[in-house]
C-alpha cells in the first residue's frame, strides 16, 4: 500500500510535495462560507489525508460491469470543502495500469509516466470505463506509458449519486417537441421546470447545492494526491474542459500536462445561460451539416436532393409521428433526441439517415429500435440528469424571469429551430432553482505559471461551438490550440483524425506542442448504410 511508503524521512518529504497549496491560485475562491481561503485550506487537507491513504484498488463491483483487468478502489473528499472535517463521501475510480510496452515493438519496454486521469464531460458522466480504451489501436502508445483512471465524480453513479426524480418518468412516451411551442405548452414546462427542481432538493437534500465545478476541481487534486501523482497530468473533454482549467487556474503548480478537448468557453459571462444560447445556434448549424450529406447521398436514401427537401422528409416524419407514434413508443420528442445524437458524432448519421429513410417507406423498425426508450438505462439516466442540473445551476446565475428565457429563445428559434426550445426545457430547472448560487471564477494564468497545455477543437463542433476554445487559448498563458479545419465531431482526441492524434500522441508522450497552433484536415466523412442493411445499423440514441 502506498500509505506504508509515506513514512519516514522520504515519506515526509513525498507527502509534503502532494499536498502543498499551489502557488499562483486565487485564494479567494467563490463559494467560501467562512471568508477567503476557507476551501482552500480544505482541499489542503483533504488532499494530505488522500496521499496518506492512498487508493486500495481490487477487483470491481459488479454494478460498475467491468472486467477483471480493470481494478477499482475509492478515495474520500470532503462533501464541502469549507469544513474538510465534515461529512465525507467516497468517490469511485478504476484503473489499468501501463502496459509498459512499446504499441509498434511489444519486446521494446517503455518508461511508466505515471497516471493519465480522464473525464468525459457531462456534467453527469462517469470514465469508469475509460481505462479499456488502451486496448484501442489509437490509444495503445498512451497505455504503455501510462496508467489509464477513470473515475465517477461526485454525484455520479456510485460517487454519493443525486436524485432529481423517479427514474421511471424518464421512460415514459411518446412525447412532443414543438418546434415553436404554444402558450398552453410552455405553462406546461414550466410547472415540470419547477417540480424538477423542487424535486432535487426533497430527493438528495441541502447536500445538492455541494456539487459544483469548483468542487469537482478540488475533488480532481484530492484524487491526484491519492494516486500518488506530484503533479496531474489530465484529459477532459467537453464540460471536462471547464472544471480542467478551474483546476489549472486554482492549482497551476500542480499541473504536469493536461489536454482540453471540445472546449466550453470559459468566461465568467458565458456560464452557463449564455453557453447554451450558443450551443443551440452551433447545432443548427451541424443540423444543416448533416442535412447536406443526407442530400448527397439521395441515391441511397431517397430523403431529398437538397437539404432543404432533406429537411421536409424530417418534417413529414416528425408529424406522422406527432398523430401516431411509431410503436406506440416513438414520437416527435425520440425523434429529436435520436438526430440531436447525431449533431454531435457523425458516425451516426448514416444510421440515423437510414431509420429516417426506412420509417417514411413503411418500415418502423429501425427508428423504433434507435429512438425508443430503453428501460435498462432510466437510473443512470436520471442520475446524470440530476447532476447535469444541479451543477450548471448552482454554478452560476441564471435569469429568474421566464419572460427573459421567453424572449431570448423566441428570437434565436426564429432562426435557429433545431435544438433552441428542447434546449430551454433541459435547463429551465436553474430559473426555479432553491439553493444559493455561485459566481463563476475567472478562468486565466499568468505567463509561466502553468506548463503548456493542448487544447483540440473541430472547427464546426455544435456542443462547444469553436469560439469557447478560442476563448479558452487566450486565457491559458502558454496553451496551444490544435484545431480539426471543417468538421464538427464533439470529441476529436484519440479518434480517427491520425493528425490530431499525432499532437495528442507528441505532448503526453513527448511534452513537445507547436507553437501556438495547429490546424488538420477533416477526418473523412461516414459512408452511408442502404435502408435495409440491419448489420450495420444499431446505433441507439443515448
Amino acid at each position: 500500500m502506498r500509505a506504508a511508503v509515506l513514512y519516514g524521512t522520504a515519506g515526509s518529504l513525498l507527502l509534503s510535495a502532494l499536498v502543498t497549496v499551489p502557488a499562483g491560485g486565487d485564494p479567494r475562491w467563490p463559494g467560501d462560507p467562512l471568508g477567503p481561503g476557507a476551501d482552500t485550506r480544505g482541499t489542503a487537507v483533504a488532499a494530505e489525508r488522500a496521499a496518506a491513504a492512498g487508493v486500495r484498488f481490487g477487483t470491481c463491483s459488479k454494478e460498475e460491469d467491468l472486467p477483471d483487468d480493470v481494478k477499482c478502489g475509492t478515495v474520500k473528499v470532503p462533501l464541502d470543502y469549507a469544513h474538510p472535517d465534515g461529512k465525507q463521501i467516497k468517490l469511485t475510480v478504476s484503473r489499468v495500469k501501463a502496459t509498459g510496452k512499446d504499441a509498434k515493438n511489444s519486446k521494446r519496454k517503455v518508461p511508466r509516466q505515471g497516471a493519465l486521469v480522464y473525464n468525459p464531460g457531462g456534467p453527469g458522466a462517469s470514465s469508469m470505463y475509460f481505462p479499456l480504451i488502451g486496448f484501442l489501436p489509437e490509444w495503445k502508445r498512451l497505455a504503455g506509458a501510462y496508467d489509464l483512471v477513470g473515475y465517477a465524480p461526485r454525484g455520479v453513479g456510485r460517487s454519493a449519486p443525486l436524485s432529481c426524480q423517479d427514474p421511471k418518468r424518464l421512460v415514459k412516451g411518446p412525447t412532443q417537441s414543438p418546434t415553436f411551442p404554444s402558450e398552453s405548452y410552455k405553462k406546461e414546462r414550466i410547472a415540470e421546470a419547477k417540480a424538477y427542481a423542487r424535486g432535487c432538493l426533497k430527493r438528495s437534500g441541502k447536500a445538492v447545492q455541494h456539487y459544483t465545478s469548483l468542487n469537482n476541481a478540488r475533488d480532481l487534486d484530492v484524487l491526484r494526491a491519492a494516486l500518488g501523482e506530484r503533479r496531474l497530468t489530465f484529459m477532459g473533454a467537453s464540460y471536462g474542459t471547464y472544471f480542467g482549467a478551474l483546476y489549472a487556474t486554482l492549482f497551476p503548480s500542480h499541473v504536469r500536462r493536461m489536454v482540453f478537448d471540445s472546449a466550453v468557453n470559459p468566461a465568467p459571462e458565458q456560464i452557463w445561460y449564455q453557453n447554451n444560447l450558443d450551443q443551440s445556434a452551433a447545432f443548427e448549424i451541424r443540423w444543416a451539416d448533416f442535412r447536406a450529406w443526407i442530400a448527397r447521398h439521395d441515391d441511397v436514401y431517397g430523403l431529398g436532393a437538397t437539404p432543404e427537401e432533406v429537411l421536409r422528409s424530417y418534417e413529414k416524419a416528425r408529424a406522422r409521428l406527432a398523430a401516431s407514434p411509431a410503436g406506440g413508443k416513438v414520437g416527435p420528442g425520440q425523434l429529436q433526441g435520436a438526430f440531436l445524437q447525431a449533431g454531435y458524432y457523425d458516425d451516426y448519421w448514416p444510421h440515423r439517415a437510414q431509420a429516417l429513410s426506412a420509417y417514411l417507406k413503411g418500415d418502423p423498425k429501425p427508428l423504433i429500435e434507435q429512438a425508443g426508450p430503453y428501460p435498462e438505462a432510466a437510473a443512470e439516466q436520471e442520475n446524470g440528469n440530476a447532476v447535469y442540473t444541479a451543477v450548471e445551476c448552482n454554478d452560476a446565475p441564471w435569469p429568474t424571469d421566464w419572460r427573459t428565457w421567453d424572449r431570448d429563445n423566441t428570437n434565436l428559434a426564429r432562426k435557429a429551430p433545431f435544438e433552441t426550445w428542447d434546449n430551454v426545457w433541459m435547463n429551465l430547472p436553474c430559473a426555479y432553482w432553491p439553493v444559493p448560487r455561485q459566481q463563476p471564477l475567472d478562468v486565466r494564468t499568468l505567463p509561466g505559471a502553468l506548463p503548456p497545455t493542448l487544447i483540440l477543437a473541430a472547427e464546426r463542433d455544435a456542443a462547444t461551438p469553436y469560439e469557447g476554445a478560442v476563448a479558452l487559448h487566450r486565457r491559458l498563458s502558454g496553451s496551444v490550440l490544435v484545431t480539426e479545419n471543417g468538421a464538427g465531431t464533439h470529441g476529436i482526441g484519440g479518434g480517427p483524425n491520425q493528425c490530431v492524434n499525432g499532437y495528442l500522441d507528441a505532448y503526453l508522450l513527448e511534452g513537445r506542442l507547436p507553437v501556438r497552433r495547429a490546424a488538420c484536415a477533416p477526418h473523412a466523412e461516414p459512408k452511408p448504410v442502404a435502408p435495409g442493411d440491419r448489420s450495420k445499423a444499431g446505433k441507439k440514441a443515448s
